[in-house]
């Protein structure tokens, strides 16, 4: 009799569903993967990677309705190592308020706050101003 080999297929747990996880190749084709043990899917996909065990002819069965008829044992990573990205330069220094105040806005135009700065023809009422009566 046949000795049938186990592989240990990784899946996917999401509530009480169990799915496979497809992986794609170099080319884009999408492919499952199995591994000789427990331990070489812990070593490429890390502990926490959830498996399951089955034989090829049941993980050919599961997959080939998808269109997926590529099956890797034991894969290896291909993909760039991960590099971490570069610190932005340093900002210079602040500058005092007197420096870094913006210059006055145009009447019209806005405030440094974003506030509208009355134009010329509507003139600014001053706080405290007395009107005179004619």
């Amino acid at each position: 009799m046949a000795r049938v080999v186990v592989w240990h297929v990784p899946v996917t747990v999401t509530g009480r569903t169990t799915s496979l996880r497809l992986f794609r190749l170099r080319n884009g084709r999408r492919c499952a993967v199995g591994f000789s043990s427990a331990g070489a899917l812990a070593e490429l996909l890390g502990p926490e990677q959830a498996a399951v065990e089955l034989a090829e002819p049941a993980l050919r069965a599961l997959t080939a309705p998808l269109g997926v008829d590529e099956l890797v044992l034991d894969p290896r990573l291909v993909a760039a190592p991960v590099v971490p990205p570069a610190l932005p330069p340093a900002l210079p220094p602040a500058l005092p308020p007197a420096v870094a105040a913006p210059a006055a806005a145009a009447p019209g135009g806005p405030s440094a706050d974003g506030a509208a700065r009355p134009g010329a023809a509507h003139p600014a009422t001053r706080s405290g101003a007395q009107l005179q009566r004619r």
